[in-house]
């Protein structure tokens, strides 16, 4: 074994003011965010480590701070800060992919959600 392995956090659930719109920023409204974690790291997998592996509470708290503390007009901008962020965070961490859902979206017209999703490699 090579200590590849996927850490999916989902539905992760904030309230913010991203978004172009004025009202946006005065009203606020809920995001989720979804994130996968590619990760490599030999003493997690292998050695049942948890000194060793991505603590993915920590990778929550990560993900809040990006989506509650700055204010993005974009949510592919908003996914991106936060790939970059949980990368940043953790060395083992070789990508991710980010999903970013607005069910609030200022859309005149029927959906469940607008979504942005970014990919990032941690290089």
């Amino acid at each position: 074994m090579n200590g590849r392995y996927t850490i999916v956090l989902k539905n992760c659930a904030f309230f913010s003011t991203h978004g172009v719109m004025p009202e946006e920023e005065t009203l606020g409204q809920r995001f989720y965010v979804d994130a996968t974690l590619n990760i490599i790291d030999e003493n997690a997998v292998l050695n049942d480590d948890f000194s060793a592996a991505v603590d993915y509470g920590e990778v929550y708290k990560v993900i809040s701070e990006v989506v509650t503390k700055r204010r993005f007009r974009l949510i592919e901008a908003l996914a991106h800060a936060i790939a970059v962020a949980v990368c940043d965070r953790y060395a083992p961490i070789r990508s991710v992919e980010i999903v970013v859902r607005k069910p609030s979206a200022p859309v005149h017209g029927l959906l469940d959600y607008a979504e942005a999703r970014v990919s990032y490699d941690a290089g």
